[in-house]
């Protein structure tokens, strides 16, 4: 885990309450912001806050275990059913129809993954803008093998719209996620997936294989993020 975590200042934070969500002191959060003056600070405006006490101090229910590694688990398989689109399409495979039904499966699964903390409506919301990150993703891969330069760069620009999307979202509904990291994290994501793309469609295995284990050690980063947070806003459901 990282050694601090990022917090994006909501409407009526003060420094003792931040202090006891995060298992932290007031001096500790003042130390390892010591270069402001964290007494005056604006809603949006990010601080840092240790998490050494949560490493060291909390017991991890087992209802966080499964949690944590269900969230794991998605992420994992969101990259790997990417991976096995952009296979079947760069190879006009007879199999991508049902490649691509199992990987929008993944976006249900995602919403799932928050209904019984956000309830029915975010959780619709969310898996919506993960099927249109991977519908875009499609396109984008489509418009690449067939040498569409104006379609490609059209469906780009959606793809990282939507990921401004799905980090407005993740950090208005817990301020443990930032916006700024948030979005950090998917164009990290949407980087690493458009090599992956590029290689595979250029027959670069090899390079394919290498930036592919950037993938999957990244969607474990991502999915590691997303839960700090959640654990952090609703302990009492874990």
């Amino acid at each position: 885990m990282n050694r601090f975590y990022t917090h994006s200042i909501q409407p009526g934070d003060n420094l003792w309450q931040l202090a006891r969500a995060y298992k932290s002191t007031v001096e500790e959060i003042l130390e390892a912001n010591a270069a402001r003056n964290l007494y005056y600070l604006h809603v949006g405006e990010l601080i840092r806050i240790p998490n050494t006490h949560l490493e060291k101090d909390r017991c991890i229910s087992q209802a966080e275990v499964d949690y944590r590694n269900d969230m794991r688990s998605l992420w994992e398989e969101h990259v790997a059913w990417t991976r096995m689109a952009i296979i079947s399409l760069t190879f006009n495979l007879p199999d991508l129809e049902f490649v691509l039904t199992r990987l929008l499966q993944n976006a249900t699964d995602m919403g799932n993954m928050i209904r019984r903390l956000y309830g029915d409506a975010a959780a619709t919301t969310y898996a919506n803008l993960i099927k249109e990150h991977l519908l875009i993703a499609a396109d984008l891969v489509k418009a690449a093998i067939a040498g569409d330069q104006q379609a490609a760069t059209a469906a780009e620009k959606k793809w990282y719209q939507n990921a401004d999307e799905i980090s407005a979202f993740l950090s208005k509904g817990n301020p443990n996620l930032s916006e700024e990291e948030v979005r950090k994290m998917f164009y990290e994501h949407l980087d690493l997936t458009k090599q992956e793309a590029v290689f595979m469609i250029q027959k670069e295995y090899q390079k394919d294989i290498e930036v592919y284990d950037k993938i999957e050690k990244q969607a474990r980063e991502m999915a590691d993020m997303i839960s700090d947070a959640m654990v952090l806003l609703y302990p009492d459901m874990f």
